[in-house]
């Protein structure tokens, strides 16, 4: 008796590590880093390049504002103790208003620089996510991760995923 429950014991064990064998064997897990898809992907550079055209002009108005701004006090720095202190007061207001217009004007240059940035990466997000699942059901992957701690090269597919964009990129979309 003491035998054949050790015998049913072994032939369990076995079985159990052989299942476990097996279904390792099966599943097939890829990893994909999103942070550099949206860095290092064609469809994500020509966004950035969109958004930097886009709001080129603005940007520029922005620099020569600011550089208005450094003038006058450098000005008032250099001219502020000879002067009448009317003039003087008028140019500190003068400063203060454009300064005042100048952040307003940075803060809402920020918001709609973020606002498009998020809309552009969120086109290039749900491109991505096409490729991912095209990769996954073309070469039979049973799990895909984003963004793992660590990933071993054999199982990293950022390559693949960055490739296939750039692919459909080029064939219309």
């Amino acid at each position: 008796m003491k035998n054949s429950a050790r015998l049913l014991l072994t032939a369990l064990t076995s079985l159990s590590m052989a299942a476990s064998v097996y279904a390792q064997a099966e599943v097939k897990i890829g990893v994909i880093s999103t942070e550099r898809v949206m860095r290092d992907s064609d469809p994500a550079k020509k966004a950035m390049k969109k958004l930097e055209k886009e709001f080129e002009r603005r940007g520029q108005e922005m620099e020569k504002t600011r550089q208005q701004l450094q003038k006058l006090q450098e000005d008032m720095e250099k001219n502020g103790v000879g002067m009448p202190d009317g003039e003087r007061k008028a140019k500190e207001k003068d400063f203060a208003d454009l300064n005042r217009e100048y952040q307003r004007k940075q803060r809402e240059l920020n918001e709609d620089v973020n606002s498009r940035r998020n809309e552009e990466l969120q086109s290039v997000v749900e491109r991505t996510n096409k490729a991912i699942k095209a990769i996954a059901e073309k070469e039979g992957f049973d799990l895909i991760i984003q963004e793992a701690v660590y990933a071993s090269p054999r199982v990293d597919i950022t390559d693949r995923v960055m490739k296939a964009l750039s692919d459909s990129g080029s064939s219309g979309k």
